[in-house]
């Protein structure tokens, strides 16, 4: 069931299942929740109460914001995870996984750890090198080709090639239900300017996180030419011993949707581990 909370002006959806330590679930621009469907039972059968929510101006959420920057998310997910009584381990996918950096590096007493799924953490250089790499050069002109023109035929067109081989099992109700949203008013111009912030922010903070984190990137992740040096970077500006990285064979921008039941084990064992000893 859907549920709101009034933020910064604003209006924020989530869901909520089960009992035990709270997991809060964030997605990436121009998506939605729905995004964690196949993350949210397991981890539930697990024994942790899981909220799922949509980012401002996604899903379910309002569409009238000031700003769409990641210190701006990480506000949100911060108030979320008050309301819901923290604190909790953050999840956080690309934009968000930058929000979720800021949001443990702003208040250290709500967050026991974070988990970055393929984020966008630290300010991003192309070289020219990386334009040889197909995939991240078929990736890269989707991407901005649909945040300068707002197409969601684009946008389709970039996940396509964000989800390399393997695809959900509901691949077409998915698209269908992405494409529809951001048709619906406010919705692509949220994902805009989510695409238009820079995630200076966030990286201006890895260095203040004091909690373990876990990154996960997919080895055909076409927003980076090379996602494992990008995924060690982020772990490398974290104070030592925080981070740690792990990859998904085959995946792509998606991996918890792609290999959720990889995704969940990965976390469950970060849990049982990293954040037990923390």
């Amino acid at each position: 069931m859907t549920e709101y909370l009034a933020v910064d002006g604003g209006t924020i959806a989530y869901e909520v299942a089960g009992s035990g330590p709270l997991i809060v679930l964030a997605h990436g621009m121009g998506d939605s929740r729905a995004a964690y469907r196949a993350v949210m039972p397991p981890l539930v059968a697990a024994g942790y109460r899981v909220a799922a929510v949509d980012l401002r101006g996604c899903g379910e959420s309002g569409v009238d914001w000031p700003a769409w920057s990641r210190t701006a998310i990480a506000g949100d997910l911060l108030a979320v995870i008050r309301h819901l009584g923290g604190p909790a381990l953050l999840v956080g996918h690309s934009i968000s996984g930058g929000a979720a950096t800021i949001a443990a590096a702003r208040e250290p007493s709500l967050i026991t750890a974070v988990v970055e799924l393929a984020p966008f953490t630290r300010k991003q250089s192309i070289r020219l090198g990386d334009l040889r790499v197909k995939r991240f050069r078929r990736g890269m002109l989707r991407l901005l080709g649909s945040g300068a023109f707002g197409s969601p035929p684009l946008w389709r067109s970039y996940l396509d090639v964000a989800y390399p081989g393997v695809k959900p099992a509901d691949w077409t109700e998915r698209l269908g239900r992405i494409g529809s949203l951001l048709r619906e008013p406010g919705r692509m111009k949220a994902m805009q300017g989510m695409g238009r912030s820079a995630p200076t922010d966030a990286g201006a903070q890895l260095g203040n996180v004091r909690c373990p984190v876990l990154v996960v990137m997919g080895t055909l992740d076409p927003d980076w030419a090379d996602p494992h040096a990008e995924g060690s970077a982020i772990v490398d500006a974290l104070p030592s011993g925080l981070g740690r990285l792990e990859m998904i064979e085959g995946a792509g921008h998606y991996p918890h949707d792609q290999f959720p039941d990889q995704v969940v084990s990965l976390m469950l064992a970060f849990l049982r581990s990293d954040v037990a000893r923390a």
